[in-house]
């Protein structure tokens, strides 16, 4: 997403939060994969040197669920309680056409490969 910046009286100026992501599957060989590693193209990375950038990054998938969560605040941005988050981490390159692996704190459900997620870019390492 892109946010101006009219408070700073610059308003030509954009601020990128995350960059988008298509989940491609899980790591895996001819007999078995693994879930706890889903492999990821991010948008414009073409090569293992333009992956770099992203190691270490945080990954979020964002989904929205029929039933509401108990407990949300009312001054949360989803205050319905139906939108949630599974987290995760860039771990490191995979090939060389610029995919990277990445783990979540919770293994990837299947029916999420095609799926789009976000990058955050931080932390960073500059």
């Amino acid at each position: 997403k892109l946010f101006t910046m009219a408070e700073a009286g610059n308003s030509t100026q954009f601020i990128k939060l995350y960059s988008k992501a298509t989940i491609m599957g899980y790591q895996r060989n001819h007999h078995y994969q693994r879930r706890s590693c889903s492999l990821l193209k991010i948008e414009g990375v073409n090569n293992k040197d333009d992956a770099e950038f992203y190691l270490g990054k945080r990954v979020a998938f964002v989904y929205k669920c029929a039933a509401a969560k108990s407990g949300t605040s009312r001054n949360a941005p989803n205050a319905d309680g139906k939108t949630r988050v599974i987290w995760g981490r860039i771990t490191r390159s995979h090939g060389n056409s610029g995919a990277v692996r990445s783990r979540f704190r919770v293994n990837l459900p299947a029916k999420t490969i095609g799926a789009t997620v976000r990058v955050m870019l931080y932390p960073s390492r500059v």
